[in-house]
């Protein structure tokens, strides 16, 4: 699948669609030049962007035979999937055991959670959205570590030496996938909803082995429009919390998109390609199969305005919030005094007329031996992104009885989110319960019990 666009009211000619880079090597070389280098092409204006990297670049020398990967990966987790016509929220249900890679490769090739035959990319993404509710798969997200060798110096997802590396510098501070890297290992149907980066930043995502991913991404300028769809499609949500996007729980299909005339692109990434995401660049996506990626954030000049006011979720403990200080004394000292005092007015790069003030100062909150020590009081291990919900110990697990949820505890208003955001969808989208239920898909009865009893919030996967 190429990249592909989505055009409304006569958008076509003002859209900006994904672009394509193939640098040499030699253009390849400096990270943060090349970045540079495409924004000045106008890549970011689509929010992604796809790089074919030189062949001369081999991350990983020995290659990608899971025989000779000795890794064990954390307990993944069961995506369940609620919803109807094109409007759903996910759950991410921690397991229990930790599976070696070989083991989840296992579990990803299986008949019950192996690709689908499909005549091409767009008969699978077809696929893909009828069958969302049903057979609930893995997703190893947020595993801390890297496929990359050691002395690969250019492109090292794992050091990649832009401006965030300041947050380390200036406050010691190490924050997991933000600032270091995370790997990924999906299956069929395995998904990240609809999201922005921790604090608006850039990401990048290298697809070291296996199945495509789909992505889907707003243009930046359209972001203000996916949000207040889903604003629309979720008010009790968004009452919650304005910022719950950032809880990476909301899916919504090309289809409702296309409906509210919402421009998007979609494009598929194939196995040793790169995607970039930029500052507010809304983007979503699957998994085709069985994969392994690497990813991390990283920054310009460029995103400081973005970082300065981007939405910030304060109704979970444990997301993201980087201070703006470092950024703000470093590259722009003529607003420091104003931006301290909260005087700090301008524009959302992306709301040229809307003068507003940057958010107010605040300190760094992520603190990584702090989030360590609550995480292992709450019997969970620390993740970057999103929402999960781990049941006790008596429910079902995702697929085999072998595969059991983790047992966790949480604060009563913890709980009460998430018996909330149960019942967030309209009613006229809540769907009938099917038929036969499959093997690896919760009861709806017990579904509710369990998230009534025990419920988790921690990071969700991105990609």
């Amino acid at each position: 699948m190429s990249a592909q666009s989505s055009f409304q009211d006569g958008d076509e000619n003002k859209v900006p669609r994904i672009m394509t880079f193939r640098p040499s090597y030699d253009e390849f070389k400096n990270f943060s030049a090349y970045i540079e280098y495409m924004e000045s092409r106008g890549a970011h204006k689509a929010g992604l962007v796809k790089i074919q990297p030189p062949p001369e670049w081999v991350p990983r020398q020995s290659g990608y035979d899971i025989e000779n990967i000795n890794m064990t990966i954390p307990p993944p987790i069961s995506q369940l999937v609620q919803g109807a016509q094109g409007v759903y929220q996910q759950f991410n249900v921690q397991q229990r055991k930790q599976m070696t890679l070989r083991q989840f490769m296992e579990k990803a090739n299986s008949e019950l959670h192996s690709t689908p035959r499909h005549t091409d990319y767009e008969d699978l993404e077809r696929k893909y959205w009828k069958n969302i509710t049903y057979v609930s798969p893995l997703y190893a997200a947020d595993v801390q570590g890297t496929l990359s060798d050691d002395d690969l110096d250019v492109w090292n997802i794992g050091r990649l030496d832009t401006v965030l590396n300041l947050v380390n510098t200036d406050y010691n501070i190490t924050i997991d996938g933000v600032n270091t890297a995370y790997l990924y290992f999906g299956m069929w149907k395995s998904s990240f909803a609809w999201h922005t980066e921790d604090m608006d930043l850039y990401s990048i995502n290298y697809l070291h082995f296996g199945a495509p991913k789909t992505w889907y991404a707003i243009p930046p300028a359209y972001g203000r429009r996916l949000e207040k769809l889903a604003n629309e499609l979720f008010p009790e949500t968004h009452q919650e919390c304005n910022a719950y996007l950032r809880h990476k729980m909301t899916m919504i299909s090309p289809k409702v998109l296309r409906q509210h005339n919402i421009p998007y692109n979609k494009v598929t990434q194939e196995a040793g390609e790169i995607m970039i995401t930029f500052p507010f660049g809304y983007h979503s996506g699957f998994n085709h199969g069985f994969n392994g990626a690497e990813s991390t954030n990283f920054a310009s000049k460029r995103w400081i305005e973005y970082g300065k006011r981007a939405s910030i979720c304060r109704c979970r403990s444990d997301m993201v919030k980087i201070s703006m200080e470092t950024f703000v004394r470093h590259f722009q000292p003529d607003r420091y005094d104003n931006w301290l005092k909260g005087k700090d007015f301008g524009y959302h790069p992306e709301e040229p007329g809307k003068l507003c003030p940057a958010n107010p100062p605040t300190i760094n909150v992520y603190d990584k031996k702090e989030s360590l020590a609550l995480a292992k009081a709450k019997a969970s291990s620390p993740q970057k992104r999103g929402c999960s919900m781990p049941t006790n110990s008596e429910a079902n697990g995702a697929d085999d009885g072998d595969e059991k949820a983790s047992v966790s505890s949480t604060s009563g208003i913890r709980l009460k989110q998430a018996v909330v955001k149960l019942r967030k969808l309209p009613r006229e989208l809540v769907p009938d319960p099917p038929a036969a239920p499959e093997r690896n898909q919760f009861a709806q009865q017990r579904c509710g019990e369990e998230h009534k009893k025990d419920a988790l919030s921690h990071k969700s996967p991105h990609t």
